[in-house]
C-alpha cells in the first residue's frame, strides 16, 4: 500500500475505535450499544489489517489474547445472566432497575448508580457484547488473512500446461 494511506489509517482506525467504545458506552440511552460499538472498533482494527498487512499491522493481537477475551466477555455475559436468576429467579433480570422489587437492597445497590438516565445491568451487557462482536469479527478476517498467506506461501498457481502463472 502507499506510503499517504499508511500515514492515514492508523489515525483514522483509532478515531473508529473510540467511535465504537463511545458507542458502547452510550447504548443504554441512545440507538445503538454492544453490537454496533464492537463492529465499529473491529473494523477500525480491520482497517489498519487491510492496509498494513497481518505482520506489519500496528495491533498486535496474539491468538491467545483474543480467545481470553472473547472468553471474559463470554463468562460475564453467563454471570450477569445467573447473577439475574439467583437473585429474582429469572435469567438477565435487571437487577439495577428492579421493576417488581423482588431484589435484595444490597444487590440492588451494586448495579444502581445515581444518574437519572441509569440502566441497571444493561451497560455491563453492552459492554461484554461489544467484546464478543469486536473479538468475533476481528479472528474472522485474521483467519481469512493467515489462510491467504499460507496459500500463497505454499502453492504455486499453474496453467493446464503446467507453467507457473506470475
Amino acid at each position: 500500500m502507499s506510503t499517504i494511506l499508511k500515514i492515514f489509517v492508523l489515525p483514522a482506525s483509532l478515531i473508529i475505535m473510540c467511535w465504537g467504545v463511545l458507542t458502547i458506552l452510550g447504548g443504554h440511552i441512545t440507538p445503538g450499544g454492544g453490537f454496533q460499538g464492537g463492529a465499529m472498533i473491529a473494523a477500525g482494527f480491520i482497517f489498519c489489517l487491510v492496509v498494513y498487512g497481518l505482520k506489519e499491522s500496528p495491533f498486535h493481537l496474539s491468538h491467545d489474547f483474543l480467545s481470553g477475551i472473547e472468553s471474559i466477555g463470554a463468562l460475564a455475559y453467563v454471570f450477569l445472566g445467573i447473577a439475574g436468576l439467583a437473585f429474582s429467579g429469572f435469567y438477565l433480570y435487571n437487577l439495577g432497575v428492579d421493576i417488581y422489587g423482588i431484589v435484595p437492597v444490597f444487590i440492588k445497590n451494586l448495579f444502581d448508580y445515581p444518574d437519572p438516565t441509569h440502566a441497571g445491568i444493561i451497560p455491563y451487557l453492552n459492554f461484554v457484547v461489544g467484546l464478543k462482536v469486536m473479538v468475533g469479527l476481528a479472528a474472522v478476517v485474521i483467519a481469512f488473512m493467515g489462510f491467504n498467506e499460507y496459500k500463497d506461501d505454499s502453492e504455486e498457481e499453474t496453467d493446464e500446461a503446467g507453467w507457473e502463472i506470475e
